[in-house]
Protein backbone atom coordinates (compact mmCIF):
# COMPACT_ATOMS: atom_id res chain seq x y z
CA UNK A 1 0.00 0.00 0.00
CA UNK A 2 1.90 3.47 -0.99
CA UNK A 3 -0.09 6.47 0.88
CA UNK A 4 0.91 9.97 0.05
CA UNK A 5 2.42 11.25 2.50
CA UNK A 6 1.89 15.12 1.88
CA UNK A 7 -1.54 15.15 2.36
CA UNK A 8 -0.79 14.87 6.46
CA UNK A 9 1.80 17.38 5.97
CA UNK A 10 0.84 20.98 7.82
CA UNK A 11 1.87 22.92 5.02
CA UNK A 12 1.03 26.60 7.14
CA UNK A 13 2.60 27.15 10.49
CA UNK A 14 0.05 27.23 13.06
CA UNK A 15 0.53 30.02 15.67
CA UNK A 16 1.93 28.58 18.58
CA UNK A 17 3.30 30.71 21.56
CA UNK A 18 5.23 28.37 24.28
CA UNK A 19 4.71 28.71 28.27
CA UNK A 20 8.14 27.06 28.88
CA UNK A 21 10.33 24.33 27.52
CA UNK A 22 7.74 22.34 25.80
CA UNK A 23 9.46 22.66 22.40
CA UNK A 24 12.70 21.82 22.69
CA UNK A 25 11.10 18.94 25.06
CA UNK A 26 9.17 17.47 22.81
CA UNK A 27 12.39 17.81 19.79
CA UNK A 28 13.86 15.42 22.47
CA UNK A 29 11.52 13.17 22.64
CA UNK A 30 11.00 12.63 19.02
CA UNK A 31 14.07 12.60 18.59
CA UNK A 32 14.15 9.12 20.40
CA UNK A 33 10.47 8.30 19.10
CA UNK A 34 9.32 8.27 23.22
CA UNK A 35 5.34 8.34 23.07
CA UNK A 36 4.36 11.80 24.05
CA UNK A 37 0.77 12.29 26.52
CA UNK A 38 -0.09 15.91 26.59
CA UNK A 39 -2.36 16.82 29.80
CA UNK A 40 -4.38 20.06 30.14
CA UNK A 41 -7.98 21.38 30.64
CA UNK A 42 -10.20 22.37 27.56
CA UNK A 43 -9.31 24.53 24.28
CA UNK A 44 -5.72 25.43 26.04
CA UNK A 45 -3.75 24.61 23.37
CA UNK A 46 -2.67 20.68 23.50
CA UNK A 47 -4.14 20.44 20.14
CA UNK A 48 -2.31 23.28 18.52
CA UNK A 49 1.26 22.50 20.24
CA UNK A 50 0.85 18.88 18.41
CA UNK A 51 0.11 20.87 15.20
CA UNK A 52 3.00 23.08 16.01
CA UNK A 53 5.13 20.43 16.56
CA UNK A 54 4.51 18.65 13.28
CA UNK A 55 4.55 21.39 11.07
CA UNK A 56 8.45 21.90 12.69
CA UNK A 57 9.40 18.78 12.17
CA UNK A 58 8.03 18.35 8.93
CA UNK A 59 5.88 15.48 9.36
CA UNK A 60 2.73 14.06 8.69
CA UNK A 61 0.12 14.48 11.10
CA UNK A 62 -2.61 11.79 11.87
CA UNK A 63 -5.16 13.00 13.82
CA UNK A 64 -7.96 10.57 15.74
CA UNK A 65 -10.63 12.16 18.20
CA UNK A 66 -11.66 9.66 20.34
CA UNK A 67 -14.84 9.02 21.64
CA UNK A 68 -16.89 5.98 23.68
CA UNK A 69 -17.87 4.23 20.14
CA UNK A 70 -14.61 3.87 18.89
CA UNK A 71 -13.86 0.14 18.39
CA UNK A 72 -10.56 -1.01 17.88
CA UNK A 73 -11.34 -1.53 14.17
CA UNK A 74 -12.10 2.13 13.57
CA UNK A 75 -7.91 2.03 14.81
CA UNK A 76 -6.25 -0.59 13.17
CA UNK A 77 -8.51 -1.59 10.51
CA UNK A 78 -11.33 -3.29 8.90
CA UNK A 79 -12.06 -5.97 5.81
CA UNK A 80 -15.38 -3.81 3.53
CA UNK A 81 -17.46 -5.97 1.93
CA UNK A 82 -17.69 -5.09 -2.14
CA UNK A 83 -19.51 -6.42 -5.21
CA UNK A 84 -16.19 -8.20 -6.10
CA UNK A 85 -15.78 -9.75 -2.76
CA UNK A 86 -13.62 -7.87 0.71
CA UNK A 87 -11.56 -5.21 0.87
CA UNK A 88 -8.99 -4.53 3.73
CA UNK A 89 -9.18 -1.23 4.80
CA UNK A 90 -6.48 0.83 6.71
CA UNK A 91 -7.57 2.84 10.29
CA UNK A 92 -5.76 5.86 10.74
CA UNK A 93 -3.20 4.31 13.49
CA UNK A 94 -2.12 1.73 11.00
CA UNK A 95 -1.47 4.35 8.28
CA UNK A 96 0.14 6.60 10.27
CA UNK A 97 2.56 3.25 11.24
CA UNK A 98 2.96 2.46 7.79
CA UNK A 99 4.34 5.95 6.66
CA UNK A 100 6.35 7.46 9.50
CA UNK A 101 3.21 9.76 10.19
CA UNK A 102 3.06 11.13 14.40
CA UNK A 103 -0.68 9.32 15.18
CA UNK A 104 -2.20 12.16 17.77
CA UNK A 105 -4.72 10.33 19.52
CA UNK A 106 -7.54 13.26 20.94
CA UNK A 107 -9.30 12.92 25.09
CA UNK A 108 -7.90 9.65 24.62
CA UNK A 109 -10.06 8.73 27.82
CA UNK A 110 -13.07 8.86 25.36
CA UNK A 111 -12.13 5.48 24.56
CA UNK A 112 -13.26 2.13 25.54
CA UNK A 113 -10.89 0.97 27.74
CA UNK A 114 -10.51 -2.47 25.63
CA UNK A 115 -9.61 0.08 22.31
CA UNK A 116 -7.25 1.94 23.66
CA UNK A 117 -4.71 -1.62 24.66
CA UNK A 118 -3.91 -2.17 20.74
CA UNK A 119 -1.73 1.07 21.08
CA UNK A 120 0.89 -0.50 23.26
CA UNK A 121 2.43 -2.51 21.32
CA UNK A 122 3.57 0.54 19.47
CA UNK A 123 4.24 1.90 22.61
CA UNK A 124 7.44 -0.07 24.04
CA UNK A 125 10.92 -1.06 22.17
CA UNK A 126 8.97 -3.40 20.34
CA UNK A 127 7.06 -0.61 17.93
CA UNK A 128 4.70 -3.17 16.52
CA UNK A 129 1.40 -3.19 15.45
CA UNK A 130 -0.68 -6.77 14.84
CA UNK A 131 -3.30 -6.72 12.37
CA UNK A 132 -5.07 -10.28 14.12
CA UNK A 133 -7.71 -10.07 11.72
CA UNK A 134 -5.48 -9.99 8.40
CA UNK A 135 -2.48 -11.79 9.85
CA UNK A 136 -0.09 -8.93 9.34
CA UNK A 137 2.15 -7.89 12.33
CA UNK A 138 3.39 -4.04 11.26
CA UNK A 139 7.19 -2.76 11.99
CA UNK A 140 6.32 0.84 12.80
CA UNK A 141 7.80 3.11 10.73
CA UNK A 142 11.24 4.66 11.70
CA UNK A 143 9.65 8.25 12.09
CA UNK A 144 6.33 7.42 13.35
CA UNK A 145 5.57 8.48 16.76
CA UNK A 146 2.04 8.52 19.24
CA UNK A 147 0.77 11.25 21.18
CA UNK A 148 -2.33 11.34 23.00
CA UNK A 149 -3.81 13.88 24.87
CA UNK A 150 -7.34 14.34 27.88
CA UNK A 151 -8.45 16.68 30.19
CA UNK A 152 -7.49 15.45 33.32
CA UNK A 153 -10.46 17.88 35.05
CA UNK A 154 -12.95 15.22 33.42
CA UNK A 155 -11.60 12.31 35.23
CA UNK A 156 -13.32 9.46 36.72
CA UNK A 157 -13.11 5.59 37.57
CA UNK A 158 -15.01 4.70 34.85
CA UNK A 159 -13.00 7.78 32.18
CA UNK A 160 -8.98 6.73 32.99
CA UNK A 161 -5.79 5.30 31.64
CA UNK A 162 -4.65 2.70 33.22
CA UNK A 163 -0.63 2.72 34.42
CA UNK A 164 -0.25 0.13 32.63
CA UNK A 165 -1.12 2.63 29.65
CA UNK A 166 0.18 6.08 31.36
CA UNK A 167 3.69 4.52 32.43
CA UNK A 168 4.22 3.87 28.48
CA UNK A 169 4.45 7.76 27.58
CA UNK A 170 6.74 11.11 28.60
CA UNK A 171 3.94 13.88 29.60
CA UNK A 172 3.67 17.44 29.22
CA UNK A 173 1.45 19.10 31.58
CA UNK A 174 -0.53 21.87 30.04
CA UNK A 175 -2.85 24.94 31.61
CA UNK A 176 -3.95 28.34 30.29
CA UNK A 177 -1.67 30.83 29.96
CA UNK A 178 -0.67 33.15 32.28
CA UNK A 179 -2.56 36.92 31.59
CA UNK A 180 0.12 38.58 29.84
CA UNK A 181 0.80 35.63 27.55
CA UNK A 182 -2.45 35.12 26.92
CA UNK A 183 -3.03 38.51 26.06
CA UNK A 184 -0.57 38.30 23.03
CA UNK A 185 -2.06 35.26 22.19
CA UNK A 186 -5.28 37.07 21.50
CA UNK A 187 -4.12 39.82 19.78
CA UNK A 188 -1.77 38.24 17.66
CA UNK A 189 -4.18 35.26 16.70
CA UNK A 190 -7.05 37.72 15.58
CA UNK A 191 -5.52 41.20 15.43
CA UNK A 192 -7.67 42.72 18.03
CA UNK A 193 -6.29 45.95 20.00
CA UNK A 194 -3.98 44.72 23.12
CA UNK A 195 -6.28 46.72 24.99
CA UNK A 196 -9.94 44.68 24.79
CA UNK A 197 -7.36 41.46 24.59
CA UNK A 198 -6.31 42.13 27.42
CA UNK A 199 -9.81 42.88 29.14
CA UNK A 200 -11.29 39.52 27.51
CA UNK A 201 -8.40 37.86 29.43
CA UNK A 202 -9.62 39.37 32.79
CA UNK A 203 -13.46 38.01 32.26
CA UNK A 204 -12.22 34.50 31.46
CA UNK A 205 -9.76 34.54 34.83
CA UNK A 206 -13.11 35.58 36.60
CA UNK A 207 -14.73 32.33 34.96
CA UNK A 208 -11.53 30.37 35.65
CA UNK A 209 -12.11 31.13 39.28
CA UNK A 210 -15.66 29.56 39.22
CA UNK A 211 -14.27 26.21 38.73
CA UNK A 212 -15.71 23.81 41.15
CA UNK A 213 -18.21 26.88 42.33
CA UNK A 214 -21.09 26.30 40.01
CA UNK A 215 -18.78 25.53 36.92
CA UNK A 216 -17.46 22.50 35.50
CA UNK A 217 -14.65 23.90 33.02
CA UNK A 218 -13.39 27.87 32.92
CA UNK A 219 -13.44 29.62 30.32
CA UNK A 220 -10.77 28.00 27.66
CA UNK A 221 -8.28 30.50 25.60
CA UNK A 222 -10.54 29.01 22.43
CA UNK A 223 -13.39 30.76 23.37
CA UNK A 224 -10.96 34.09 24.00
CA UNK A 225 -10.18 33.92 20.52
CA UNK A 226 -13.63 33.36 19.45
CA UNK A 227 -14.53 36.31 21.79
CA UNK A 228 -11.80 38.34 20.08
CA UNK A 229 -12.98 37.12 16.56
CA UNK A 230 -16.61 38.38 16.83
CA UNK A 231 -14.90 41.88 18.05
CA UNK A 232 -12.69 42.10 15.46
CA UNK A 233 -15.37 41.87 13.23
CA UNK A 234 -17.50 44.74 14.69
CA UNK A 235 -19.52 42.57 17.17
CA UNK A 236 -20.42 44.98 20.25
CA UNK A 237 -17.92 43.41 22.91
CA UNK A 238 -20.47 42.37 25.81
CA UNK A 239 -22.53 41.11 23.08
CA UNK A 240 -19.69 39.32 21.63
CA UNK A 241 -18.56 38.24 25.10
CA UNK A 242 -21.66 36.44 26.09
CA UNK A 243 -22.04 34.79 23.23
CA UNK A 244 -19.13 33.46 23.11
CA UNK A 245 -17.82 33.11 26.47
CA UNK A 246 -21.21 32.70 28.41
CA UNK A 247 -24.08 30.57 26.53
CA UNK A 248 -21.80 28.09 25.50
CA UNK A 249 -20.19 26.84 29.49
CA UNK A 250 -23.10 27.41 31.54
CA UNK A 251 -26.81 26.81 31.54
CA UNK A 252 -27.11 28.46 35.62
CA UNK A 253 -28.98 31.65 35.88
CA UNK A 254 -26.81 32.70 38.45
CA UNK A 255 -23.60 31.64 36.99
CA UNK A 256 -24.83 33.23 33.97
CA UNK A 257 -25.48 37.01 36.11
CA UNK A 258 -22.51 36.83 37.55
CA UNK A 259 -20.50 36.86 34.37
CA UNK A 260 -22.58 38.79 32.48
CA UNK A 261 -22.14 41.64 35.13
CA UNK A 262 -18.45 41.18 35.09
CA UNK A 263 -18.99 41.72 31.30
CA UNK A 264 -20.49 45.03 31.91
CA UNK A 265 -18.28 46.07 34.00
CA UNK A 266 -15.83 45.72 32.13
CA UNK A 267 -17.22 46.97 28.75
CA UNK A 268 -19.65 49.43 29.91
Amino acid sequence: MTTDKEQYKVHTEPYYQAQGKEVQLYEAAYRNRLPVMVKGPTGCGKSRFVEYMAWKLNKPLITVACNEDMTASDLVGRYLLEANGTRWLDGPLTVAARIGAICYLDEIVEARQDTTVVIHPLTDHRRTLPLDKKGELIHAHPDFQLVISYNPGYQSLMKDLKQSTKQRFTAFDFDYPDAVLETTILAKETGLDATIAANLVKIGQTARNLKGHGLDEGISTRLLVYAATLIKDGVDPIDACRMALVRPITDDADIRETLDHAIDATFA
